[in-house]
């Protein structure tokens, strides 16, 4: 007699934990994520001419320095603001005949605009100015054609051996307006980003991608405006920044101005 034949058990297939299950839509934004964040950029930035034969003070100098800015700080809020009549009157062309060099304004629409000033899109700022008026309003303030920002350091509270590009702080108009302040720092990570970013932009003007979605919302996205800039030195009192446009008769025409008085 043969021995009966009994059901195969069903296959039984392991189903995979909830907590290791990844869809492909997350996967996906994650991958895009990723790929548009601007901090996985290497910082390939140079020094400009004048550091590369000069590295930077020692330790102790820059301490120094740091404290002396500080202090040149709190006493500059006190002093009362005049406006330089070299910005205040003007109109015309200006004197041509310095040298080239590319600045930058940047920043998130809702926050304070950045400037910065380099040899050329490739090198380390050799000057950053966070200046005391939100990026969407110079832009609107560009839009009419004509930007003249006047940046005045009072001598009384500067100290003697400081270069003029070196003040901590600054009373700042535009338009003949006063704004407020603007303060030197050095660039940020996120500064770096940026301008790593553009060193491939020689004049231009646009949209960034942000790294922090939050941040984008709140303070809005990170626009720019670059262009070559003509310096003018008057003395070592008075600088002078020109944008170059490349239609002379067309575009906005913008004039920095840096006097101590």
């Amino acid at each position: 007699m043969a021995p009966p034949i009994l059901p195969s058990p069903e296959p039984h297939f392991p189903q995979p934990k909830s907590s290791a299950t990844v869809s492909p839509e997350r996967a996906t934004t994650m991958t895009i994520s990723i790929m548009a964040s601007p901090t996985n950029q290497q910082i390939t930035l140079q020094d400009p001419s004048h550091k590369k034969n000069n590295k930077a003070a020692s330790k102790p100098k820059k301490l120094l320095r740091r404290f002396r800015s500080a202090f040149n700080s709190i006493l500059l809020i006190n002093q009362p603001c005049r406006m330089p009549a070299s910005a205040l009157h003007g109109g015309g062309h200006h004197v041509q005949g310095g040298a080239t060099v590319t600045g930058t304004l940047f920043g998130h629409r809702r926050a304070r605009v950045i400037l910065a000033i380099q040899e050329n899109p490739r090198c380390l700022p050799t000057l950053l100015l966070e200046l005391a008026i939100p990026t969407s309003k110079l832009l609107q303030e560009m839009g009419s054609g004509l930007v003249r920002i006047a940046l005045e350091r009072d001598k009384c509270s500067s100290a003697s051996a400081c270069k003029l590009m070196e003040e901590p702080v600054w009373t700042m108009y535009c338009n003949g307006k006063k704004s407020g302040y603007a303060a030197r720092r050095e660039p940020s990570e996120e500064d770096l980003q940026t301008m790593q970013m553009l060193c491939a932009v020689s004049m231009g003007a646009g949209v960034l991608p942000s790294e922090k979605s939050d941040q984008m919302s709140a303070e809005g996205e990170l626009a720019y405006v670059r262009a070559y800039f003509e310096r003018i030195i008057g003395s070592k009192d008075s600088e002078t920044f020109y944008m170059m446009n490349p239609d002379a008769n067309s575009g906005p025409e913008l004039s920095i101005f840096f006097v101590r008085i």
